[in-house]
């Protein structure tokens, strides 16, 4: 599956886009000024969007990617 295809299962399970996660993630804490917080680490991203979500563990690493800039 395409990084892309992940982005948009994930907008589809959640009704949420990906600009939508970042500022989320940038209320917890996770993203300082849209760049992901040097002290957070995979775990933290993925143990929240599936609490959260319900996600996946490969939905919650595209997520973490897009966090840490991946774009394709």
């Amino acid at each position: 599956m395409s990084f892309q295809a992940y982005i948009d299962n994930i907008e589809s399970k959640t009704g949420k886009s990906l600009a939508d996660f970042k500022r989320m993630a940038e209320e917890k804490g996770f993203l300082i000024n849209g760049k992901l917080a040097p002290s957070i680490k995979a775990t933290a991203i993925v143990d929240w969007l599936k609490a959260d979500f319900a996600l996946g563990h490969g939905h919650c690493m595209a997520l973490f990617a897009a966090f840490k800039g991946k774009t394709s």
